[in-house]
C-alpha cells in the first residue's frame, strides 16, 4: 500500500509538471510577436477600430452629460436672473415712490403731527371764524393728499394699496383702513419699518395685520414692503410709508418662465416660504437648511415627487430667492436618447472593423507569404526573380523592387571586382600626386638655409614663411589643426603679404595662450585675411591694421579678423549677409558672377557649416569708411576629433610615403 501510493503521487507531480509546461507553451504561442501575420493584422485592426470606438463612446457619453447639464444650469440661471432682476426693478420702483411721497410738503407736515385730521378740541377754543377756516385748510391738505396717493396708485395699477402712518397713530390712505381701533403704531409691520430708520424693508406676506383694503386682498395676494420717514435733526423716526403690491405683479415676472416640459421657476424669501409658486407646484415650501450658504448655486433634494433639481438666485435687495425647480429625469432622458445613438455607432464600427480585418489581413499577408518565399529562395544563393501578379500597390511595387533589387545585386557583384582595382588606382595616383607640394616644401626649406648661409635675410624670412604655409597647408592630411598652428600659418601669410605692402599694412595677434591648444578647422583666417587686405586695406589711404583675436562666448569659440580699412556700404553688407545663407553649391550654379569676390568667405562659411551645422559660421560687421569686422563662430574641441575609418588609413599610408 505504502509503494502505490507513492507511485501514485508521482503521477501526479509528473502531471502538473507537464501542464505547467503546456501552459507555458501555449501563452509562448499566443504571444502577439509569435502569432501568424494575419492574425496579427487582424488583432490590430479590431484594436485600432473597436478601442477608439469605445473609447470615443465613452467620452462622447461623458461629455455629453456635461455639456447638457452646463447647458440648462446656464440657460435656466440666466432665466432666474432675468426673474430676479425684474423683481428687483419692481422694487426698486416703490422705492422710488417711497421717496416721491416723502417730499411731498403735506405729507410732509402730516409726518411732523402739524395737520392732525381731528380738530375737535382746538375748534372748541377758537372762534367760529377762524375755525371754519382751519377746517377748510386741513380738509384741503388732506384732499390734497389723498390725491397725490391716488395719482401712484393710478400711475402704477399692480398697488393694491398705500397708507401713511405718523408717529401719534393717524393714518391716511385712499384703499386701506384699520379692522380694529388697536393703535396703527403697535402693528408688527410698523415696528420692524421703524426698526430700520429711513431703510425700505420688503415685508414679505401680510400675517394677521390690523389693516386691510376695500377690496379685501387676502394675505397671500399681496406682498407689502414699508419705509420709515426719519427726521432729519434728531434721527427720530415720524411715521412709517407702507405700500400694498399684489402678488400677480411678482408672479408676471415669473409666471411665462417654463424649464423643460415640467419646471417652473418660484419665488420665495430668505426663511424659505413660497411668496409665489405655480397652481400645481411639485413642492409646496423649501425648507432654509435647504439652500447653501452662497447666493446663488444648485443642489437636489428628494421629496415626495421624485429628485428635483433646484437652481436659485438671491437678491441683495429684496432678500428673496428666485429658484427654478424641474425634476433630474427630464435631463437624463435627453441624455440616455444620445447614449442609445452612441451604443448603436459603436456597434455599427465593431461589426464594420470585423469584417474589414478579416480581408485586410488576408489581402495583405497572402502576398507578404509569397514575398518571404523568394526572399528565403535568394538566401540559398539563388538569385533569379519571381513571378508577381499584376498588383499595383505597395505589395506589388515591394516585389518588383525585390527582383530589380536581386538584378542590381548580380550587375553589383560582377562590377565591383572592377571597382576595387580602379580604388587601388586611384588611390596610387594621389599617393603620387601628394609628393609633388611635398617636393616644393622640400625645396622651399633648402632654399631657406641656403640663403641664411650667403646672409640673405630678406630672402631668407620670406622663403621661411612660405615653407611654413606649405607645411601647414599640408598638414599631414588632417582637417583639424591646433589654433597655435593656424596662427602661426596666419602670421607667416602676414609676413609675406608685410614684405610686400611695407609700411602699409600692421597687423597685430591677441589671442590668449590657453586657448591655443584648442582644435579648429584648418585654413579658414587666410581667406579672411586676405579679404581685409585687398578689399579693406588696400582701399583707404595710408597705413592700415589688421586684427586677429580669439575668445570663448558661450560656450563657442569666437575667432575675429577686425581691419579699420574701406568698409562696406548697407546695401552691400546686406548682399553680404543674404549671401552666407546660401550654399556654396546653389550660389555658384545660379549666379556665378555674384561670387566672384567673395568666394573666399563664401568656401570659408560653407565649409564651416558642412562641418558642423548652420548654428556656426560668420558673422559680418561693418560701416563705410570706418572698416569691416568678420566673426568666425566655432565649435569649442578640446581635443581632436577621430577620423573616419577610410580618411585614417589613407592618412597612415601618407605618413609612410612621406
Amino acid at each position: 500500500m505504502p509503494n502505490n501510493k507513492e507511485h501514485v503521487e508521482e503521477n501526479n507531480a509528473w502531471n502538473r509538471l507537464n501542464w505547467r509546461s503546456s501552459l507555458r507553451n501555449g501563452v509562448k504561442r499566443l504571444w502577439l510577436r509569435n502569432m501568424p501575420l494575419r492574425y496579427q493584422l487582424m488583432l490590430l485592426f479590431l484594436l485600432f477600430a473597436i478601442v477608439p470606438s469605445v473609447g470615443l463612446g465613452l467620452l462622447v457619453n461623458w461629455t455629453v452629460e456635461r455639456v447638457v447639464e452646463r447647458q440648462v444650469e446656464g440657460h435656466t440661471m440666466q432665466l432666474i436672473g432675468k426673474v430676479n432682476e425684474g423683481l428687483n426693478t419692481k422694487m426698486e420702483n416703490l422705492q422710488n415712490m417711497t421717496y416721491l411721497i416723502a417730499f411731498d410738503p403735506d405729507i410732509d407736515a402730516f409726518m411732523h403731527g402739524d395737520t392732525p385730521p381731528d380738530l375737535d378740541e382746538e375748534l372748541d377754543s377758537i372762534s367760529n371764524t377762524e375755525s371754519a377756516h382751519l377746517e377748510q385748510k386741513q380738509q384741503k391738505q388732506l384732499y390734497d393728499i389723498k390725491q397725490t396717493l391716488q395719482g401712484f396708485t393710478t400711475l402704477y395699477p399692480e398697488i393694491a394699496g398705500i397708507v401713511l402712518v405718523n408717529g401719534n397713530g393717524d393714518y391716511i390712505s385712499n384703499e386701506m383702513y384699520p379692522r380694529t381701533e388697536q393703535g396703527l403704531t403697535e402693528e408688527a409691520w410698523y415696528r420692524e419699518a421703524s426698526a430700520h430708520p429711513g431703510i425700505f424693508t420688503v415685508l414679505g406676506q401680510p400675517k394677521e395685520r390690523n389693516i386691510t383694503t376695500h377690496v379685501r386682498y387676502k394675505d397671500d395676494e399681496i406682498v407689502s414692503v414699508a419705509r420709515s420717514i426719519t427726521d432729519e435733526e434728531s434721527g427720530r423716526v415720524r411715521g412709517v410709508i407702507m405700500i400694498d403690491l399684489k402678488l400677480r405683479s411678482v408672479s408676471q415676472a415669473a409666471r411665462n418662465v417654463t424649464l423643460g416640459k415640467s419646471g417652473y421657476v418660484m419665488v420665495t424669501d430668505a426663511e424659505g416660504q413660497s411668496v409665489y409658486k405655480p397652481q400645481h407646484p411639485l413642492i409646496e415650501d423649501i425648507p432654509a437648511e435647504w439652500f447653501p450658504s452662497e447666493d446663488s448655486g444648485t443642489f437636489t433634494a428628494e421629496t415626495e415627487g421624485g429628485t428635483l433639481l433646484f437652481m436659485y438666485q438671491s437678491s441683495t435687495f429684496t432678500g428673496w430667492r428666485t429658484v427654478g425647480v424641474f425634476p433630474t429625469r427630464e435631463s437624463i432622458a435627453e441624455v440616455r436618447q444620445i447614449q442609445f445613438y452612441v451604443v448603436s455607432f459603436v456597434f455599427v464600427v465593431c461589426l464594420f472593423g470585423l469584417s474589414a480585418s478579416l480581408w485586410f489581413s488576408r489581402s495583405i499577408a497572402q502576398p507578404i507569404f509569397r514575398l518571404m518565399s523568394y526572399m528565403r529562395r535568394a538566401e540559398t544563393g539563388n538569385l533569379r526573380a519571381g513571378r508577381w501578379s499584376d498588383r499595383a500597390d505597395e505589395i506589388g511595387m515591394l516585389g518588383n523592387s525585390f527582383n530589380r533589387m536581386l538584378i542590381q545585386i548580380r550587375q553589383l557583384m560582377s562590377l565591383n571586382e572592377l571597382r576595387e582595382r580602379q580604388k587601388r588606382d586611384a588611390e596610387m595616383r594621389s599617393l603620387q600626386e601628394h609628393i609633388k607640394p611635398h617636393f616644393l616644401y622640400n625645396t622651399l626649406d633648402t632654399i631657406h638655409w641656403m640663403a641664411r648661409k650667403e646672409g640673405a635675410d630678406d630672402v631668407s624670412g620670406m622663403v621661411g614663411a612660405l615653407s611654413r604655409l606649405f607645411r601647414i597647408g599640408l598638414s599631414k592630411g588632417q582637417d583639424y589643426i591646433p589654433l597655435r598652428s593656424e596662427l602661426e600659418h596666419i602670421s607667416s601669410y602676414l609676413q609675406i603679404q608685410q614684405t610686400r605692402y611695407r609700411d602699409r599694412l600692421q597687423y597685430t595677434l591677441n589671442v590668449p595662450e590657453e586657448l591655443q591648444n584648442l582644435y579648429m578647422l584648418k585654413l579658414l583666417l587666410q581667406p579672411l585675411v586676405e579679404n581685409a587686405i585687398y578689399h579693406g586695406i588696400k582701399g583707404r589711404r595710408g597705413p592700415g591694421l589688421i586684427r586677429v583675436e580669439a575668445r570663448v562666448e558661450r560656450g563657442r569659440l569666437l575667432l575675429m579678423v577686425e581691419d579699420d580699412g574701406a568698409g562696406m556700404s548697407t546695401e552691400r553688407l546686406a548682399e553680404m549677409t543674404d549671401l552666407l545663407d546660401v550654399p556654396l553649391e546653389s550660389l555658384e550654379s545660379t549666379s556665378p558672377g555674384m561670387t566672384g569676390k567673395s568666394y573666399g568667405m563664401l568656401n570659408v562659411q560653407a565649409r564651416l557649416r558642412l562641418s558642423f551645422g548652420d548654428e556656426y559660421g560668420i558673422v559680418l560687421a561693418s560701416r563705410e569708411g570706418e572698416g569691416t569686422c568678420v566673426t568666425i563662430i566655432h565649435p569649442l574641441m578640446q581635443e581632436l576629433p577621430p577620423l573616419p575609418r577610410a580618411q585614417r588609413l589613407n592618412n597612415e599610408e601618407r605618413q609612410e610615403n612621406e
